[in-house]
């Protein structure tokens, strides 16, 4: 009987140490492992900080929006240098960049940004940032310190055929008769959408890079004149020069007048 009761009293004595352990192992575990955690962190932080970046790449595809082959059409705001008039910008391509470095890969982006103001003021830019719209602000900025002024037939056309080189690239620009349109693609046809163009034949050979088609295309631009700037430099009036293709001094009068520029 005494054994019997031994028995049943030792589970009574050890039963609440037995518990207090059980209970505070889960807490001295808990901590172990963050002490574990924290060694490791120490040693691996550096090589953790070099994959970070690289682990979030599916939120970044996600903002670049498909390497940049959509447009992202936008006014300018309010009170920007230009007076505070409102400005086109477009989003022409977004290309992810990446630098190594000892603890991996830094990645960022590259945007290229045509700025204009739809009456014959046009700019691109480009801007490097480790976020997306960062990138974007710096090449808007620097596309609307670098605008050139393009004269305009009508306000709606070129007032002839150019031709435009940059590198591997080729571009031919031809002016168009009313209802032509825009034809031109990818990078070309947002600088001509920014400039105000609405007549156009565009063709490009070569290459399809974006940064070297827009600046084959502002090559093609910048040398565009206009009949009142040769009338000027040559110390004619204009109708002088409209009328050397047979027209009557009249008419041609009548088409200086309806020069804008």
């Amino acid at each position: 009987m005494m054994a019997d009761e031994n028995n049943t009293e030792t589970p009574e004595i050890e039963t609440p140490a037995t518990e207090a352990v059980a209970e505070a192992a889960p807490a001295v575990e808990a901590e172990a492992g963050q002490d574990e955690g924290a060694q490791d962190d120490g040693g691996r932080g550096r090589g953790r900080g070099g994959r970070g970046r690289g682990g979030d790449r599916g939120g970044e595809r996600g903002e670049r929006g498909g390497r940049g082959r959509g447009r992202d059409d936008r006014r300018g705001r309010g009170g920007d240098e230009d007076g505070g008039e409102e400005l086109i910008e477009k989003l022409v391509h977004i290309n992810r960049v990446s630098k190594t470095v000892k603890g991996g890969k830094r990645f960022g982006f590259a945007a290229l940004v045509v700025v204009g103001d739809g009456k014959g003021r046009v700019g691109f830019g480009h801007g490097k940032a480790r976020e997306v719209p960062e990138a974007i602000t710096k090449a808007t900025a620097s596309a609307k310190k670098k605008m050139i002024r393009v004269p305009l037939k009508e306000g709606r056309t070129l007032h002839h055929d150019g031709k435009g080189r940059f590198g591997a690239g080729k571009v031919n620009v031809r002016t168009a008769p009313a209802g032509t349109g825009i034809i031109a693609g990818g990078p070309m046809r947002a600088v001509f959408e920014s400039l105000g163009v609405h007549d156009v034949v565009t063709k490009s050979i070569g290459t399809s890079n974006p940064y070297n088609m827009i600046r084959a295309t502002f090559d093609a631009l910048t040398s565009q004149t206009s009949p009142k700037s040769v009338a000027q430099r040559r110390g004619k009036k204009v109708a002088d020069l409209l009328g050397r293709g047979g027209a009557g001094e009249a008419e041609a009068e009548a088409d200086a007048a309806a020069l804008t520029e």
